[in-house]
């Protein structure tokens, strides 16, 4: 850790009136991200978390994003916790000086990362559903609210985090399918519909006593509820290839999901919305091997059997989760 990032640590604690720089006793960066600088200041009787986001992101294509970001992923948190409270961490304040943030350190007993659990086989504690159900109540407020549309206009930053390396720089590794992922490209940057966190993905998801705590909406903007579902049903996908022995939990996690979140669609016909993610899903699939962030835990026989399957469902696309899934389920044993 560098002295500067040290100074910059505690500017910030000083800046927003947390403490004085001579309460500092330890500074530990957090590792988990590719996007951002994080880190613990500990002060002894407090301690809280920092983060300042990073204009190039630790990948090992070139990848750059503006360092703004951070406020609408601060606004995001803000708005979230006003509509499901204790589903975010208590947020202590923003500069615009540091373009940064600090906010709750969360601790406990009872805390544990949604990844982790899912990579250990932990038993299901209902945490798919919970988060559908989260997930889906902060979309159906935000789709009510004009002042959240008109505040969260981050399409440019959207594309540059989310369309460009997942998307863009996929079709370019598969010029086949370029029609296709173009055409989901500008779907997901012209839509207007709720306001979409951008990263739900297990890594950034803290259960607490149960309750599930979003993190990481640096990619916040007014848009598509089909990339926020699509995202983290994702993970869950990848994982079902991952672990065999978890496979047909994580499967029916997809359904238990969806059947969550549904009950909150009432800004368009939920059919629709499930299409869209069908058509998504397995373009997310393969950008995640031919992406710029390719997932860390697979191997290169679990590389080919995801892109084999997510090529298959982009040229043949499914309407409905179910079917997806059970497809998925017949393709995952055929190559088992």
């Amino acid at each position: 850790m560098s002295t500067l990032f040290e100074k910059r640590c505690k500017d910030l604690v000083v800046g927003l009136g947390l403490g004085s720089a001579e309460n500092v006793v330890a500074i530990m960066p957090l590792t988990g991200g590719v996007s951002s600088d994080i880190a613990l200041v500990d002060m002894g009787e407090r301690k809280v978390c920092v983060k300042f986001a990073l204009e190039k992101l630790k990948v090992a294509e070139d990848w750059y994003a503006p360092v703004e970001r951070n406020h609408a992923e601060y606004n995001w948190l803000l708005f979230a916790a006003s509509i499901v409270p204790g589903t975010t961490p208590a947020l202590l304040g923003y500069s615009d000086e540091e373009k940064g943030f600090a906010m709750e350190f969360v601790e406990g007993e009872d805390v544990y990362l949604w990844k982790t659990a899912l990579l250990q086989s932990q038993p299901d504690r209902g945490e798919a559903g919970k988060v559908g159900h989260v997930l889906g109540e902060i979309h159906q407020a935000s789709a009510a609210s004009d002042d959240v549309k008109n505040e969260f206009q981050n399409q440019d930053d959207f594309h540059a985090l989310r369309l460009e390396p997942y998307l863009c720089f996929t079709a370019t590794r598969h010029p086949a399918l370029s029609g296709q992922i173009d055409a989901l490209v500008e779907m997901l940057y012209k839509s207007r519909l709720v306001l979409v966190h951008g990263d739900v993905s297990p890594k950034n998801i803290i259960f607490k006593q149960g309750v599930p705590i979003l993190l990481d909406a640096e990619c916040a903007t007014i848009g598509d509820p089909s990339f926020d579902v699509s995202f983290c049903l994702n993970h869950l996908i990848l994982k079902a290839l991952h672990i065999k022995t978890s496979r047909q939990f994580l499967l029916n996690s997809i359904g238990k999901f969806w059947s969550a979140y549904t009950p909150h669609v009432n800004w368009e016909p939920a059919a629709e919305l499930e299409t869209r993610v069908c058509r998504l899903l397995p373009v997310l699939m393969l950008a995640r091997v031919d992406g710029k962030s390719p997932v860390e835990y697979l191997n290169d026989v679990e590389f080919q059997m995801v892109r084999s399957l997510a090529v298959s469902l982009i040229e043949d696309p499914e309407q409905s989760l179910l079917k997806f899934v059970e497809r998925l389920g017949f393709h995952m044993e055929s190559k088992s």
